[in-house]
């Protein structure tokens, strides 16, 4: 049955013992887990095929197969992150085609102009975007580490509660107009992620950590456009391209030690000779594209629509997870996303918004009025 080996010898037989006994004490069965469970969860995607079959031990992992884990999420962030240093090359290019620029530096001494006249000097400059540098990285950590935790779908409903996050910040530090439907908006989204947190205790679940790495991501994104709001203020494309660009490089000339620091202390995981290098490159082309895309497309359409594209995702990721992971949305974390996508959409009312129902009251009135 299995080339090399003899199941009928003493030497064969307690080879199988032994080699069931390795793989039973650090890879449990897998009903010793629900399907639900983040450590299931975690070992279902380090499953690789066996140079040699074990046949005690496949009656247990007879549909699974062992893999060496990868477990770096702070290194796919800083993977991920060295993909913005395109941002301005795609820039470039896209002018020098659309305007068919005889000077190529025109276009480079215009967007660092912008810069210039705000009084921004080189040393200045360079500090700021180191900062906004770590403050990118720390969010996007906290937003992949959580993904080890939560199914997608929970995540992208607990970021998509930054937009209240904005507006608190807004409010304090950018001094814009007080809206009171948008403070309700909020106490629902933080009553959303009480529920997400507690959905399924806080005995033995890391369910908790992984709603408040998800929520702290929100905030951290937050705190970054209120302060670029601040510190930066209105910008072009081209110093957005610039600014993206230079966040890339700093990334990848200054937190390389951390990489090196999490992988040989072991608390991240990495094989290189098993690297998921298809996964990586999809996920950091996904990433550059979509802040592209967040960034670029204000141009050709409204910012709300933009904004709108967190909200309308979550529904497209559970369908996923229902096909994909066996997903179920119940209890309390569906009444938590519900309450998260009502306080989204509050949060994206107009600040005069009593006037629109003021006035439609008035025509419906009016026409009640006519009809008689």
């Amino acid at each position: 049955m299995y080339p090399g080996v003899s199941l009928l010898t003493p030497k064969a037989i307690l080879h199988n013992l032994l080699c069931t006994f390795l793989i039973l004490r650090f890879f449990p069965p897998p009903h010793f887990y629900s399907i639900h469970s983040y450590r299931f969860r975690h070992r279902v995607h380090q499953i690789h095929p066996l140079p040699y079959a074990v046949p005690f031990a496949s009656l247990y992992y007879a549909p699974y197969r062992i893999v060496l884990p990868y477990n770096a999420p702070f290194f796919t962030t800083w993977f991920c992150t060295n993909w913005t240093v395109l941002y301005f090359p795609v820039y470039f290019i896209c002018q020098i085609a659309r305007s068919k620029c005889t000077n190529p530096t025109e276009i480079i001494a215009e967007s660092l102009r912008g810069f210039r006249d705000k009084g921004l000097t080189g040393g200045r400059f360079l500090t700021r975007c180191s900062f906004f540098c770590g403050l990118w990285v720390a969010t996007n950590y906290m937003y992949i580490h959580a993904l080890r935790i939560l199914l997608a779908t929970d995540v992208m409903a607990l970021f998509a509660t930054n937009v209240s996050c904005v507006y608190l910040l807004s409010w304090v530090i950018l001094h814009e107009q007080f809206v009171g439907v948008r403070i309700v908006a909020v106490i629902l989204c933080d009553t959303g992620i009480a529920l997400l947190a507690y959905m399924d205790g806080i005995t033995g679940s890391p369910t908790l950590g992984g709603v408040v790495l998800a929520a702290s991501a929100a905030a951290g994104s937050a705190v970054y456009k209120v302060l670029f709001k601040k510190v930066i203020g209105e910008t072009t494309f081209g110093q957005v391209s610039i600014f993206f660009t230079l966040i890339g490089l700093c990334n990848a000339a200054l937190l390389w030690p951390i990489c090196l620091a999490l992988y040989f202390s072991g608390v991240e995981s990495v094989h290189w000779a098993r690297l998921p290098w298809a996964a990586l490159l999809s996920a950091s082309i996904l990433h550059l594209v979509a802040n592209m895309l967040a960034n670029y497309s204000i141009a050709l359409t409204y910012d709300l629509f933009i904004t709108l594209g967190l909200i309308t995702a979550v529904p497209v990721s559970a369908a996923l997870d229902v096909v994909l992971y066996g997903a179920h949305f119940v209890g309390m974390k569906l009444a938590g996303m519900i309450l998260i996508s009502v306080g989204f959409f509050l949060v994206m009312f107009p600040d005069n918004w009593p006037d629109y129902i003021t006035r439609l009251l008035r025509n419906v009135v009016t026409m009640s009025h006519s009809a008689r």
